[in-house]
């Protein structure tokens, strides 16, 4: 039981800092932790991710919102599109044997926090609020879309593309990016997490109550640290964060 706590633990910590910072989803991080190093069944290990995504995706949006760094309005258009094309995804990734994106995936963000490191985000809310509404209604569907498919499709990777869509094409301020993403994420995780659970059965509770407890304390502590930091230094940390994740989730799925 020690041990198990002590995975889900630090499991939790990856996983807490990636969301509260970046608005990663915490499925990158637990799933292959509780795969490598419980043994656990693959399906059920995402399920309990998707479960500890949606507590601290949640106390991130909420401490983001508070902070008004979080756009409710084009959040909810780009979840709707999110949600409407990973079906699309799912289904079509269904046609195929096999697909060449999974890898991709797996060193997204890496390469995202390099990208964060060498090329900070210092787009001001003024400049982001100077886009025009329909403009940015039509970007958050394209967007939306996209990642919603590439989510059905490989199974993986939306917290990191949505960051990476709504600060590289939308134009949003880091913080109001990744605020968002952790908006739209509560409830893709939510849905994600129902139907692996409706579907695989009841979850092992140990590892489900300490993931999801950790990731929630990990992810309100990296959210308050966020808000009250600078463009550049939380640039900085979330390059940071997301390059040391990055490397230590390639470790674990090839070393």
């Amino acid at each position: 039981m020690l041990y198990k706590f002590i995975i889900c633990f630090l499991a939790g910590i990856g996983a807490g800092l990636g969301t509260g910072f970046a608005g990663m989803s915490a499925a990158a991080v637990i799933s292959p932790m509780l795969i490598a190093f419980l043994g656990m069944n693959p399906y059920m290990a995402v399920g309990i991710a998707l479960a500890s995504d949606v507590c601290a995706s949640a106390v991130s949006a909420y401490t983001y919102g508070k902070h008004k760094n979080l756009d409710i309005k084009n959040g909810l258009v780009m979840m709707a599109s999110v949600l409407c094309f990973t079906l699309v995804g799912s289904y079509i990734s269904s046609l195929v044997p096999s697909t060449a994106m999974g890898g991709f995936s797996t060193f997204m963000t890496l390469l995202l926090g390099i990208k964060f490191l060498v090329r900070p985000v210092m787009t001001t809310k003024s400049s982001m609020e100077s886009v025009n509404a329909k403009k940015r209604f039509l970007q958050s569907v394209i967007c939306g879309a996209v990642v919603g498919f590439i989510c059905g499709f490989v199974g993986a990777g939306g917290g990191m593309m949505m960051l990476l869509l709504l600060t590289s094409v939308l134009g949003y301020e880091l913080k109001t990016a990744v605020g968002t993403s952790v908006f739209i994420m509560t409830f893709t995780a939510l849905t994600g997490s129902l139907s692996h659970f409706a579907i695989g059965g009841r979850p092992d509770m140990l590892s489900l109550i300490f993931c999801v407890l950790s990731t929630f304390l990990w992810a309100r502590v990296a959210a308050k640290f966020a808000n009250k930091a600078s463009a550049i230094v939380l640039n900085r940390a979330t390059g940071a964060v997301l390059t040391v994740l990055g490397l230590a989730i390639v470790a674990v799925n090839y070393f």
